[in-house]
């Protein structure tokens, strides 16, 4: 895949919220929340919060972009909204999250083996991903990621299958230059 975006000229980090995204949105337990009555429900759409780090101050903002299914489409408003806000200050200068996001933050100055955010809250269903810098290791680039979820939303099996599938557009990136995937 980093192959593939050099050649195309996209970003990688968009690239791969992207691919993260495409991954959540097919799944109903990575977009579950608790409703009024804390019953279980299902957003029809989750939309990938994530950081950018403003080098001046080295710090991060959050913001989010709305996920579509059609990555130039996504591309352009991610990339648009990364540039605007790349200098902010504030934690989120686009001010509160909506509610139906996850979460995306990316360490590319290290390798990690494991990675744990520890979220304040008992009802936070939404995934969280880290990715982390990318290395070669023998034939093979790969890259750490952190992926946490509330055991009451999902188990193994469906951290499993997400990875797993992540792996496959990871390794056809024809999505990279198609108008619709």
């Amino acid at each position: 895949m980093v192959e593939a975006v050099r050649q195309t000229g996209v970003r990688l980090y968009i690239a791969q919220i992207w691919a993260l995204s495409t991954i959540v949105n097919e799944h109903d337990e990575f977009k579950m929340f608790l409703g009024e009555n804390s019953e279980p429900r299902v957003w029809e759409t989750v939309h990938p919060s994530f950081t950018v780090f403003n080098k001046r101050t080295e710090t991060f903002a959050n913001i989010w972009a709305e996920y579509n299914h059609d990555f130039s489409t996504f591309h352009e408003a991610a990339l648009t909204r990364m540039n605007s806000e790349r200098s902010e200050t504030q934690m989120f200068p686009m001010g509160d999250p909506p509610a139906n996001v996850f979460n995306v933050s990316s360490l590319p100055w290290t390798n990690f083996s494991a990675f744990n955010l520890n979220v304040n809250t008992w009802d936070h269903l939404s995934p969280i991903v880290t990715l982390g810098r990318h290395v070669e290791k023998s034939t093979q680039l790969c890259m750490p990621l952190a992926f946490q979820v509330h055991h009451a939303a999902a188990d193994g099996f469906h951290v499993g299958r997400f990875i797993t599938e992540l792996q496959t557009l990871f390794d056809d990136c024809t999505w990279l230059s198609a108008k619709e995937i």
